[in-house]
């Protein structure tokens, strides 16, 4: 017995922990996107100062290359002028120059290397965040949706019963408002036959009395009289 409490206290706190977990991903995934996105940011800071210190280099390296040819060109006048000792010394510095000049291309040589390797792990990780991007913007609408039916079960539930309710309420109205209608219309009919004016209307049919209403022989004889008289 004892075991099984165990076990179902273990089972529970597990369903609560995996519960609080699905509450809060959202939020962790948010963080983590952060972070990694701050992480990119970092590798993008490193590649530009590469880029930077490349460009540096091979200024470096164009003008090691530039006084290393002027000295070999006064080094070879010197010589042409019988002045092997200054042609010595254009030779020294001329040796240290190639040696920063190799120094600088074996930099740049590394830095190349760097800086293809920062772009492309800064495009993977790039690619990688928009494809997260995208696929948080999906669960955020997931969960929004799934927030927005559950909610709106919970708040149907009070008035489903009063739904059938209200239904047949309208309809006793609609009916009520028939009736009424009908009702209206009957006596509009039977005023008409059994009035005053119906009356009326009858005995100038039998020739007492002007007709209320103008029938065609009446407008057919006044159409006659306005006839010009014929020649």
């Amino acid at each position: 017995m004892f075991k099984t409490v165990v076990t179902l206290f273990r089972g529970s706190v597990a369903a609560a922990g995996e519960e609080l977990e699905d509450r809060t991903a959202l939020l962790i995934l948010d963080q983590q996107m952060r972070d990694a996105a701050a992480a990119v940011e970092r590798s993008k800071r490193t590649l530009a100062l590469a880029i930077a210190q490349d460009q540096q280099e091979g200024r470096k390296l164009e003008a090691t290359i530039a006084r290393i040819a002027d000295l070999e060109t006064r080094a070879l006048a010197a010589l042409e002028g019988g002045r092997e000792d200054l042609a010595r010394d254009a030779a020294d510095a001329i040796a240290g120059l190639e040696a920063d000049r190799d120094a600088a291309m074996t930099a740049r040589a590394l830095f190349a290397t760097e800086i293809v390797r920062l772009k492309r792990h800064v495009a993977t990780a790039q690619a990688r965040i928009t494809e997260l991007d995208r696929g948080r913007r999906v669960a955020r609408a997931s969960e929004a949706v799934r927030s927005l039916r559950r909610s709106g079960i919970e708040a149907a539930r009070p008035y489903e019963s009063t739904l059938p309710e209200a239904e047949s309420t309208l309809r006793r109205l609609r009916e009520r408002q028939m009736e009424t209608q009908a009702a209206d219309d009957a006596l509009v009919e039977l005023d008409a036959a059994t009035g005053p004016l119906a009356t009326a209307e009858r005995l100038a049919e039998q020739g007492f009395g002007p007709r209320l209403k103008t029938t065609a022989d009446d407008v057919l004889v006044r159409l006659k009289s306005k006839r010009a008289p014929t020649a």
